[in-house]
């Protein structure tokens, strides 16, 4: 899916990742997905790297600061999800019983966002855009294609996005496995999945997936890249075969082959 206009409020718009090596993380992924980028300062000492695909923006990736460093925040990729009103939501996040980490804020004119976390402790962003709208494509090789939310309280998940974002649901049982999936109107927004004991400590978290031509060569690429393999290639039945991987820096995202991309 090319040219996107708009991503409506309520949907998945923009991923980005916070890592501790900017360099190679940027090495890691442009030969991972094929992606070119462009740095832009931001700062005297800050670079914010816009990652595009196609001249398409498909996300961002940052080096972590000193102080984020020090309060032991892992590299992670952080998911959007776009919004008409970030001030409104963030007042909606408190009174649905979630934190709002970084209270709204105004990114130059590219548009407004803030930082949250849902009441079982993963967390999101929101954005409410003005001259960025997020990324220019979805669902093709090397774009993001889901964003799936593995929680230990899927019940209290399921009443804080259905009420913040108007969401619906959709449950399956997928090989023995409760499935649901978050509905924008008729079409997917997102996934969620509960942790089960043999993940170990694994917080709750919003995991991004990106579309690849084939999953098994994308781990072989991962490895040699100095990536590691968590959830190797498997098959969900309608869906596709997907993997779990961490970069070299230790960020965890999925890839996955998809059977229908729409």
């Amino acid at each position: 899916m090319k040219d996107i206009k708009e991503h409506p409020p309520g949907t998945f718009c923009w991923v980005e990742l916070a890592t501790t090596d900017g360099e190679g993380a940027k090495n890691f992924y442009t030969q991972l997905f094929g992606w070119d980028f462009s740095d832009q300062p931001v700062g005297p000492d800050a670079v914010y790297t816009m990652l595009k695909l196609s001249d398409q923006d498909v996300g961002a990736l940052y080096q972590m600061s000193r102080e984020q460093k020090s309060r032991g925040v892992p590299p992670h990729w952080n998911s959007y999800i776009s919004v008409a009103n970030a001030d409104e939501i963030a007042h909606e996040v408190k009174a649905l019983g979630g934190t709002v980490l970084a209270e709204p804020f105004d990114v130059f004119d590219a548009g407004r966002m803030a930082q949250c976390q849902d009441p079982a402790g993963a967390t999101f962003a929101v954005w409410q855009p003005n001259l960025h709208m997020g990324v220019g494509i979805l669902n093709e090789p090397g774009a993001l294609c889901w964003h799936e939310l593995a929680t230990n309280d899927t019940k209290k998940a399921t009443e804080f996005y259905t009420k913040l974002f108007g969401w619906g649901k959709k449950v399956s049982d997928i090989e023995g496995m409760t499935y649901t999936e978050f509905l924008h109107g008729e079409r997917p927004a997102g996934g969620m999945l509960e942790i089960s004991k043999e993940w170990g400590d694994v917080p709750p978290n919003w995991m991004v997936y990106f579309a690849v031509d084939d999953c098994d060569t994308a781990v072989d690429k991962i490895t040699s890249l100095g990536g590691q393999i968590k959830v190797p290639p498997k098959d969900i039945p309608n869906v596709g075969r997907f993997a779990t991987a961490q970069d070299s820096q230790g960020a965890y995202f999925s890839v996955i082959k998809l059977d229908n991309p729409e």
